[in-house]
């Protein structure tokens, strides 16, 4: 799973998962570009092959373009940005439902989309090739009442996901996601105090399977929603 020099973007990087998943990128040999619209969660040491971009919005589709247009050359597109929001559906209003979309279904479908674009045209050797790694949700897998909106928004990413990997078997650009449930970061724990922990999924098992579909090594598996529940 060695990925020396190749560039990976990775969004919601500086976030609790994405903290996790940008460091064993890095220690796989990775450059990581990290798009960035806010300060980091916790002080990130400096490193050699990580690029913060500031200031780029994920929801803004020419932000995007410009974000990826920069880029040297790209081997992945790993993305986590997102947001959760829950409640009752008469409690949801549509101004609700539209923002989960937009923070979850529309990154994705800017950043696949010209992630696809780039490594079509900067693919490094001048053949196209590459991974995309999305995040879905269980509850977008799993019926959950109590989350329409963030549900919905999750299955359009899983529906992306298969699509996209349709659209572009052939090119030697494989497309998977993730599907977690509850992950283990203080955030959550905070949230639900008096659920089991131990049962959670950690970040850094998450990292390794987001690593892996984001490989060289991974030749075949492409259209995959890859459960990561953990036992919970």
């Amino acid at each position: 799973m060695h990925l020396n020099d190749r560039h990976i973007v990775i969004t919601g990087g500086t976030g609790g998962l994405g903290t996790t998943v940008v460091q064993a990128f890095l220690e796989a040999g990775a450059v990581c570009h990290v798009p960035t619209s806010r300060p980091p969660l916790r002080p990130r040491p400096r490193h050699e092959r990580l690029r913060l971009v500031p200031d780029v919005d994920l929801t803004d589709e020419a932000a995007v373009i410009t974000f990826y247009e920069d880029l040297p050359d790209l081997w992945a597109s790993i993305h986590l940005a997102g947001g959760f929001a829950m409640g009752p559906i008469t409690e949801t209003t549509l101004a609700d439902f539209q923002a989960q979309f937009e923070l979850n279904a529309v990154t994705c479908f800017l950043c696949c989309r010209e992630a696809v674009r780039v490594m079509r045209e900067k693919s490094a050797g001048g053949a196209p090739g590459g991974r995309i790694v999305n995040v879905a949700s269980r509850p977008a897998l799993a019926p959950t009442g109590g989350m329409i909106a963030y549900s919905a928004s999750k299955a359009a990413v899983a529906s992306i996901t298969q699509s996209l990997a349709e659209e572009v078997k052939g090119e030697g650009i494989l497309v998977n996601a993730v599907v977690p449930s509850i992950i283990d970061t203080p955030a959550n724990r905070a949230a639900i105090p008096d659920a089991n922990h131990d049962l959670w999924p950690k970040p850094e098992q998450i990292a390794e399977t987001i690593l892996f579909l984001a490989s060289p090594g991974n030749a075949l598996t492409s259209g995959a929603l890859v459960p990561v529940y953990g036992q919970a």
